[in-house]
């Protein structure tokens, strides 16, 4: 029996000093890429544009996000799920993010700062090595 799997689009946002977005939601512990679940009819791209404008204010342009591909990891909050994520890179000024809707809290990180950041499984083993290769 597999474990059951959540879907998921999710932003690999950088700045212009070369860091890495993450957020954390409110009720949890871990930190993650700014991103979410699709609404009925989303397309992965709709998706991570929306969750991306709820989450942390910034509204792109489709063309301002370039695919990375889709990555499968355990699920941060949901124990025993896979999460199955499309991610999309977005370079944005940092001064531009915000944490809104149900986020709690935002951190822009280097690559030297990873161990000091709990984070979810998929963004520390996937998603933010893309922000820096």
């Amino acid at each position: 029996m597999s474990a059951p799997v959540v879907h998921v689009s999710a932003a690999v946002v950088t700045d212009e000093r070369g860091r890495a977005l993450v957020v954390r939601k409110r009720g949890t512990t871990l930190f993650q890429q700014p991103g979410g679940k699709p609404d009925p009819g989303e397309t992965p791209l709709q998706t991570v544009r929306r969750e991306v404008a709820e989450e942390i204010g910034v509204h792109a342009d489709a063309d301002a996000y370039t695919p990375l591909g889709r990555f499968r990891d355990d699920a941060a909050n949901e124990p025993g799920h896979l999460v199955v994520a499309d991610a999309f890179a977005l370079r944005i000024r940092h001064d531009d993010a915000i944490a809104a809707a149900e986020i709690a809290e935002l951190r822009w990180l280097s690559a030297d700062e990873l161990d000091a950041v709990p984070l979810a499984p998929l963004s520390r083993r996937q998603l933010l090595p893309l922000a820096w290769a």
